[in-house]
């Protein structure tokens, strides 16, 4: 059982993946849903301080590289495409939509592009990290909810 969990916590750190993934997949695998909601929040959120302090300079510094650089231009342009949405999206309630960016679970909205998005747009810390979680708890909700009705129908 302990390996399953494991198992949830990395996958809820992948990129694109991240929580949206691991909570239908803990219930796939019969895990109980509130334990699984809370190692899938906590692996989820690892990342983000880090992604916040440290994303946005190393794919700023790797864009000229050879070989990875198209990849972390890739990764830069998202960013800001999705940075710059929401600042036209929400004016002064940036706060709030950043919070439901992350927090809708539909592809490329989670907490790693949220959070590079608020480094983007210079959000402080504190207001980001706070977004973002309150989006992924969520999402996680979200998530939970349509993983418990699905496995539901098919028990």
């Amino acid at each position: 059982m302990l390996k399953k969990y494991a198992y949830i916590f990395f996958i809820s750190m992948v990129p694109i993946v991240e929580l949206r993934g691991a909570i239908p997949i803990s219930q796939a695998a019969g895990l109980p849903l509130l334990p699984s909601y809370i190692v899938c929040i906590i692996g989820n959120m690892l990342p983000v301080p880090i992604i916040y302090l440290f994303a946005r300079k190393v794919l700023e510094w790797g864009t000229d590289k050879p070989v990875i650089g198209g990849f972390f231009q890739f990764c830069l342009d998202k960013g800001h495409k999705g940075g710059e949405k929401l600042r036209q999206k929400a004016g002064k309630g940036l706060f709030l939509a950043l919070l439901l960016f992350v927090g809708i679970p539909i592809p490329g909205t989670g907490a790693w592009t949220g959070t590079l998005a608020a480094s983007i747009l210079d959000m402080d810390f504190k207001s980001s990290i706070t977004a973002v979680m309150l989006g992924v708890l969520l999402a996680g909700v979200i998530m939970g909810v349509a993983s418990v009705t699905v496995v539901g129908l098919f028990a």
